[in-house]
């Protein structure tokens, strides 16, 4: 764990300076602005949307069940806040990133090359509780940048508190190369068979 730890560290160091400079170049989003937003539609729609699968786009979406109770939504959205579904052993994103409409970050991924820069901006935060606690959500969507690994894609994160607190995650994406497309079909994949 601390070695772990250590090296993440000195990735984060040494990319720190990458992480401007792949923000700085990366401009405007890498897909069309109509679909820009299209995660926060609800996954049963997304799922049914033609025109994301005629633009070549795979779609997907996962709920997965963390706990019940108002403290773990609470846990699970400083979680969200924290970036700390991006603390894995092959990605992370700065912490201190604000999760706000409009930000741009990075998330440092070793995948097929050793630890990758690839430059993402936060589409949509959307948070709604009601009167009483018993309902709660919070959300947030981020697109791909020109310079991201990716040709194209969104992801929603989120937890929302209904009778049980779930982690939901929606993703859109679409790539030209064929490498890229098998390795995308796998994460997919992951992501739909979670337990």
């Amino acid at each position: 764990m601390l070695i772990s730890m250590l090296f993440f560290w000195l990735a984060y160091a040494l990319y720190d300076r990458s992480f401007d400079t792949a923000i700085n170049r990366a401009g405007v989003f890498n897909y069309d602005s109509k679909y820009k937003g299209s995660t926060a539609k609800p996954a049963s729609i997304l799922k049914k949307d033609r025109e994301l699968s005629d633009a070549g786009f795979l779609v997907n979406h996962a709920r997965i069940l963390v706990g019940s109770g108002l403290e773990t939504f609470e846990k699970g959205k400083s979680a969200l806040q924290n970036w700390r579904h991006f603390s894995l052993n092959w990605a992370f994103v700065d912490p201190k990133t604000r999760i706000q409409s409009g930000a741009k970050f990075c998330v440092c991924a070793k995948e097929i090359f050793p630890w990758l820069v690839m430059p993402l901006e936060v589409v949509y935060v959307d948070e709604s509780r009601n009167s009483n606690n018993a309902l709660a959500s919070f959300r947030f969507g981020s697109g791909t940048l020109q310079g991201h690994l990716l040709q194209a894609g969104e992801e929603r994160f989120s937890i929302t508190m209904d009778e049980k607190e779930a982690f939901g995650k929606s993703i859109f994406a679409r790539d030209s190369t064929l490498l890229m497309k098998k390795l995308l079909s796998a994460k997919l994949d992951d992501v739909s068979n979670a337990p």
